[in-house]
């Protein structure tokens, strides 16, 4: 009774989980079967159309194949994933066992019944060492096709298990984009932000513009940026703009450039990605009473080696070291660029910075697709 409960538990769980590409799997292993169980039969109609013989034929065959036959669906859909694959190794090898010996039972019938069969002739001993010669290779078939159905199990299923790995971790690592570039929008905002409040108590009027310039700012921020990829020409319209907003509370003492070339009107690259390295130069690059310098370029620059679009993407400034006492952000926005050029363009980007007589420096190369 525990046996019939486990194994219409089994069905129906079976029954649940049937999709498309099992149906097709299905499909493809009795072809296979079907293939092989009548090769033979085929053979004979087709060299002696006689349809008897060709009907004995398939007898022969079935009955040498019907135990494998049966053996490898059983341990394909059924032993394999319910038992082996669940570690119960005792209760699949046990099944197998009986299994096997049920359905080769004949063997062991005409054995102990060898005197109550009219037709069978006497046996010498070497026949019957014969006899259970085959018994044995049968059994040992048998065991093989059981086997043969688990590894090809294993296999496909090592596969999926792969392909859901694989799944899961491109959700993870779009939801960890999402996350990081959603960090990006306050993290801008708050540093722009803080400028404005600053430049309010020197010009009024020049932080009415900036606000107006910060709003379309955001608006590309919060809705042209949704995408994977945006075209190259909005991210340099939009970090033109950042960097005009910024110039508006810089003194005469600093000297702000920018240099934007890029030929390829097509190129496209991850949104809003070097704009916390424009927000570091103005946050750590100016001095209200020290000479300050900024120097930004992106261009563009054909791979002499590959058919990839090389970005080169450069900023230099001076280095004035923020106290305790500035509150202009709280230094996530480089970590951030770092792990969205490692999560988007691994192995095809390279990171270089340096801090030498007062001016740090840092160069991207990208090579975009």
């Amino acid at each position: 009774m525990y046996l019939c409960v486990e194994f219409y538990c089994i069905f129906a769980s079976v029954m649940k989980k049937i999709e498309k590409k099992d149906l097709w799997l299905l499909a493809a292993q009795v072809a296979v079967w079907s293939a092989v169980l009548f090769a033979m039969p085929l053979a004979t109609y087709l060299s002696t159309k006689d349809t008897h013989a060709t009907h004995t034929s398939f007898m022969i065959v079935w009955g040498l194949f019907q135990s494998p036959v049966v053996i490898y669906f059983l341990n394909f859909y059924v032993l394999g994933p319910y038992l082996f694959f669940k570690h119960r190794y005792w209760w699949f090898f046990l099944s197998n066992l009986v299994l096997i010996l049920g359905l080769n039972s004949q063997f062991f019938y005409v054995y102990f019944n060898r005197n109550n069969i009219p037709s069978m002739p006497t046996m010498s001993t070497n026949m019957w060492i014969g006899f259970f010669g085959g018994f044995l290779m049968f059994l040992v078939l048998n065991c093989m096709v059981a086997g043969i159905a688990i590894g090809i199990r294993h296999f496909i299923r090592t596969r999926q298990i792969k392909q859901q790995l694989k799944d899961e971790k491109a959700k993870n690592t779009e939801a960890e984009l999402a996350w990081l570039k959603n960090q990006i929008n306050p993290h801008f905002l708050f540093n722009t932000l803080n400028n404005i409040s600053s430049l309010c108590q020197i010009d009024a009027d020049a932080a009415q513009d900036a606000i107006a310039q910060l709003s379309d700012l955001l608006r590309y921020a919060m809705y042209e940026t949704n995408k994977k990829t945006v075209p190259i020409e909005g991210e340099v319209e939009f970090m033109r703009n950042y960097i005009e907003l910024m110039k508006l509370r810089c003194n005469d003492r600093t000297e702000v450039k920018s240099k934007f070339s890029i030929l390829n009107s097509q190129l496209e690259i991850a949104p809003l990605l070097f704009i916390s390295l424009v927000e570091n130069a103005f946050k750590h690059g100016v001095s209200s009473n020290r000479s300050s310098k900024i120097d930004i370029s992106l261009t563009y620059q054909p791979s002499p080696i590959t058919s990839e679009n090389v970005l080169v993407f450069t900023c230099d400034n001076t280095n004035f070291p923020k106290d305790d006492a500035d509150r202009s952000g709280s230094g996530i926005g480089l970590e951030n660029t770092r792990r969205r050029l490692e999560l988007m363009y691994a192995g095809r980007y390279t990171w270089e910075q340096s801090l030498e007589d007062n001016i740090y420096h840092v160069r991207i190369t990208l090579n975009c697709k």
